[in-house]
């Protein structure tokens, strides 16, 4: 598989997609961004790994007003793989209510699948230390 300009540009706004329907508590569109048995990991964060899309609609309303009101994402870089997958890692920064921030890096399994480029698998890991730590 070669990804071209159009995939390419597909995946960068699925990636995108995610914070804006975070943002805007529009959970139950996360099947637009995510397969439906995802596997969502955050045990960076003392979390279980969340599996299927509703366990993420529904770990989002229980965080409450504890969700960043801010999702951003940037510094997308896709690598292809031979089964077809193609492995992205971006850095997400997260914008609290209380104007703090957070720096994550999300690295994704994504697919494409009859509707369109789906991530399958995400694995959220906070940054707490410069240059690596």
């Amino acid at each position: 598989m070669t990804l071209t300009y159009e995939d390419r540009v597909a995946i960068t706004d699925l990636i995108a997609m995610h914070g804006h329907l975070c943002d805007s508590g529009e959970l139950d569109r996360l099947d637009e961004v995510f397969t439906a048995d995802v596997l969502y990991d955050v045990t960076d964060f003392g979390q279980e790994v969340l599996r299927g899309v509703a366990a993420c609609a529904d770990a989002g309303r229980a965080l409450g007003e504890l969700n960043p009101v801010g999702h951003h994402v940037t510094n997308i870089v896709l690598n292809e793989e031979g089964d077809g997958r193609v492995r992205a890692r971006s850095k997400g920064i997260g914008v609290n209510a209380d104007g703090t921030s957070g720096s994550v890096t999300y690295e994704d399994t994504i697919l494409r699948l009859g509707q369109g480029w789906r991530i399958s698998q995400r694995k959220v890991v906070a940054r707490r230390v410069p240059l690596g730590g």
